[in-house]
């Protein structure tokens, strides 16, 4: 629908023309399990009596619309999306009156029932522009303003939003009303409602200015997993580092962390009131790279309270502002102020990876994209926006200084607070703190897109020293811009036992085709030389033959976890690169990461492994390698400590890996309790697991899903039980999987998503062939038919990978010539082929 799709232009004319003096919002959530009542109240100014402009509501009936006293006919007036509002007076009142429907989809306001007890659960998500789905609005975030809530809801229900939750007032029918006082004024896209059956604890944070009420919310089923004494203890953490770090009180009074089911995103900072995906509630057993990340979740969305929240951006435009900075600044705290001090290692083993390879995506884009419609913001929230942003804000905040960095933050929250603002405006501040010239950086950095790649190219004298040693730099053709880096350079020895020790580190910068590095002139060759050395830089790294021949034969024999994450970095990128063999990679992963302490290099490192061996192998070497890497699993896990991570994610990789006698009939002892391991507990999750490996293996099928899901009649059982049904060898399966995600619309996101990652299966190459011309069939409408989100995520994962050839490659290029789909479609297509190409080049390399 194009009146759904707001541009830019029409967002600045919009603006331009109003001020929003207030909302107030009447919602009745006891009108039916399938829509709600909503009435919204706006009262505006226009600067120029007489224009007309128009308010946005999505998917709804409209019984009334009245603008200054005079009622408009919504045949007439609500089109497309949009409600026509004509001959503007200097004061406006508009009142509208609807049935807006409840979502399955996570968007506007989803509304879940618990199979585990029958009780009934909404929350809203609004982030990009999805209040319109509740109540009227004018949509884009430059139309501040204070919102007042009424809700009409069943007696005993819990009901949050922005504002601290009043006592609800009984109606006397079974139904009560709670009257939310005003918001502070804040955008459309940070407001919130979360009602339902919800259970809720209170506790108070004692800050410097004063208390600030802390509420956290569950599910009744998971109350037994709200570790809540841990999370309070993360949210104080996080408040006394901001407001000291910020020097700016926190700006909403209370804040609410709602834990909500079928959720789309990791959470969301809506002011006071962050929704989280109540996936961060574990009910089964979770490595310690589980509680690191949510302690980053956490942090990142109390962040956003004030880069966000009480300064917001005038246009998407400045998305990547507003997340790049609350993902720089949640690691940022955790690792000044939690027990997670090697955040940023964590960080380079795998968040930052995310970054390099969406860079090297046909579809990459600079990190101050250019959003000139909604459309194009849905699509750019990426991991350029989040894991790149945040990478070069760090080498920003080394560039001008930890400290002028935040005192050019300080005055700018002072200077925007509860308005918008743009980059512009924090780069002034950030030049007057620091002194520095900005401009020249954020054209190098935020408006150019790609990744350089850093190698080190010298010569040897005869006596094994350096003779000359310098950085070259490169860049993709159709990214060519070369950047100024600063990095740290290590050199390191083995010693008699071995290790590899450190004998030297300096820091440089990099600028142009080739840096000289005097400070190596004379210097003995070491047996590892490591560019980018404490991970200052974004940049891929190459490692020359000696080094490289170092870190296959000995990365476990070095002590900083940082050094290795950068190795493990370095040689991913390598293999995706085609520059390096799977199979080499697979050894190095497999002689290794037994001893790798990082806990996110520890579960996600196996999965790039597993990647190598199913994507980049060699296909007349795939079986080999296969097997190979099944059984060095196995001896892994064997080799693993009692209650380690190490044997937990070695259990999990060994299930996604079975396919010989002797390991499914591994998985089925471990089911049936026949097999055991020390200290590792078979909990539900696990069961899972487990089942799935048989199931994608053939070696189990309805009848063994059906009885799990008996044993485990909750959400995520039954999330599990749909991706086990969907990694099935046979034609039934796929058809039923395809069906319910490419077909219905009815399938609730979260059970969605589960079938759609789980559909597409090495190994299965002849029962997923017919799946490739369906895809692309399916790939001309999908974005119409299943809407942003559950498209986007469809297009990404349903895309046919283990069937890569030279002929999936080149149907991939006629559809993307032909097809009429959207350009946000052809965009995951596009990155599909992309993905193809990398392959099928990795595999020539694998084959020499």
């Amino acid at each position: 629908m194009p009146g759904t799709n707001l541009t830019r232009e029409e967002a600045q004319t919009r603006a331009a023309l109003l001020d929003v003096t207030s909302y107030d919002i009447a919602l009745d959530l006891t009108t039916g399990p399938e829509t709600f009542a909503s009435t919204t109240t706006i009262a505006f100014t226009c600067s120029q009596p007489g224009a007309a402009t128009f308010a946005d509501l999505v998917d709804a009936t409209v019984h009334e619309i009245t603008l200054n006293g005079v009622s408009l006919d919504p045949a007439t007036s609500y089109a497309d999306s949009r409600i026509a509002l004509p001959d503007l007076a200097a004061d406006n009142v508009l009142v509208v009156k609807a049935d807006c429907t409840y979502s399955h989809t996570g968007e506007g306001l989803h509304r879940f029932v618990d199979p585990a007890d029958d009780r009934v659960y909404t929350y809203t998500q609004f982030e990009v522009p999805d209040a319109r789905r509740v109540f009227t609005t004018f949509e884009q975030p430059d139309l501040k303003s204070a919102f007042t809530f009424h809700v009409t809801a069943p007696e005993g229900w819990t009901v949050v939003s922005n504002s601290p939750s009043p006592e609800p007032v009984s109606r006397g029918d079974g139904k009560a009303r709670w009257d939310f006082e005003p918001t502070k004024r804040m955008s459309t896209y940070i407001t919130a409602l979360i009602a339902g059956e919800y259970h809720e604890v209170q506790d108070v944070y004692e800050g410097k200015h004063g208390q600030i009420p802390l509420g956290h919310y569950c599910r009744q089923s998971l109350v037994p997993y709200l570790d809540r004494e841990e999370i309070v203890k993360l949210t104080k953490q996080g408040f006394a580092f901001f407001e000291d770090a910020f020097d700016y009180p926190y700006p909403f009074g209370k804040y609410d962390q709602l834990y909500v089911p079928e959720y789309n995103m990791g959470a969301m900072e809506n002011a006071g009131a962050v929704t989280l995906r109540d996936e961060y509630l574990p009910r089964s057993r979770q490595p310690r790279s589980f509680y690191d990340f949510r302690c980053s979740v956490i942090l990142h969305e109390m962040a956003h309270m004030w880069f966000g929240d009480l300064v917001t951006m005038k246009w998407w435009d400045d998305l990547w502002l507003n997340e790049s900075f609350a993902e720089w600044a949640c690691y940022h705290a955790q690792v000044q102020a939690t027990e997670f001090t090697d955040a940023w290692t964590g960080f380079a083993n795998a968040r930052k990876l995310t970054g390099y390879r969406q860079d090297q995506l046909p579809t990459t884009h600079p990190i101050a994209a250019d959003n000139y419609d909604l459309q194009a913001v849905e699509v750019n929230f990426d991991m350029i926006t989040y894991a790149k942003g945040a990478s070069v804000l760090k080498q920003l905040v080394a560039w001008v200084g930890l400290e002028p960095f935040l005192t050019g933050l300080r005055a700018y929250f002072k200077e925007f607070e509860y308005a918008n603002s743009e980059f512009a405006d924090l780069l002034r501040h950030l030049e007057a703190a620091s002194g520095r010239e900005l401009q020249g950086w954020a054209q190098e950095w935020l408006q150019t897109a790609g990744v350089n790649t850093l190698a080190p190219e010298f010569t040897l004298a005869d006596d094994g020293s350096y003779s000359a040693f310098a950085v070259r730099q490169s860049a993709h053709a159709d990214h060519p811009t070369l950047r100024r880096h600063r990095i740290g350079i290590g050199v390191y020895d083995k010693d008699a036992e071995g290790r590899l020790v450190r004998r030297d580190s300096f820091e440089i910068d990099v600028q142009g085709e080739l840096t000289e590095v005097p400070q190596l002139a004379g210097v003995k060759q070491p047996d590892l030389l490591l560019l980018n050395e404490g991970d200052l830089a974004y940049a891929k790294i190459r490692l020359d033959e000696r080094s490289l021949a170092t870190a296959l034969s000995s990365l476990s024999e070095l002590d900083d976890s940082l050094a290795r994450a950068l190795i493990w970095g370095a040689t991913w990128d390598m293999t995706r690169d085609a520059e390096m063999s799977a199979t080499d990679f697979v050894s190095l992963v497999l002689a290794n990461i037994g001893a790798e302490t990082d806990s996110w290099g520890v579960t996600r490192i196996p999965t790039f492994a597993a990647q190598a061996v199913n994507r980049f192998s060699a296909p007349d070497k795939r079986a080999a390698l296969k097997d190979r890497w099944e059984s060095g699993l196995k001896a892994l896990l064997d080799q693993a400590a009692p209650g380690s991570d190490h044997q937990l994610t070695f259990a999990r990789q060994y299930a996604a890996a079975a396919h010989s006698e002797q390991a499914l009939a591994d998985l089925k002892g471990l089911l049936d309790g026949s097999l055991g391991y020390d200290g590792l507990e078979v909990d539900q999750d696990l069961r899972w697991v487990f089942l799935t490996g048989l199931a994608a293996a053939g070696a189990a099928g309805e009848a063994e899903i059906a009885a799990e899901l008996e044993r485990d009649n909750t959400i995520s059982g039954q999330e599990h039980a749909a991706a086990a049904r969907a990694a099935q060898p046979t034609a039934e399966a796929k058809a039923q999987a395809w069906e319910s995600v490419v077909v219905r619309t009815d399938v609730a996101n979260e059970t969605a998503r589960s079938i759609v990652l789980s559909f597409q299966r090495s190994g299965q190459e002849t029962v997923l062939a017919p799946y490739v011309e369906k895809y692309f069939a399916a790939a001309d409408t999908l974005w119409d038919h299943l809407g942003t989100h559950r498209a986007s995520t469809v297009l990404e994962y349903i895309f046919p990978m283990p069937l890569a050839s030279e002929e999936l490659l080149a149907r991939a290029e006629a559809w993307l010539e032909s097809s009429p789909a959207e350009p946000a479609a052809k965009r995951y297509v596009r990155e599909g082929r992309d993905e193809v190409a990398r392959a099928l080049a990795a595999q020539r390399k694998d084959a020499e």
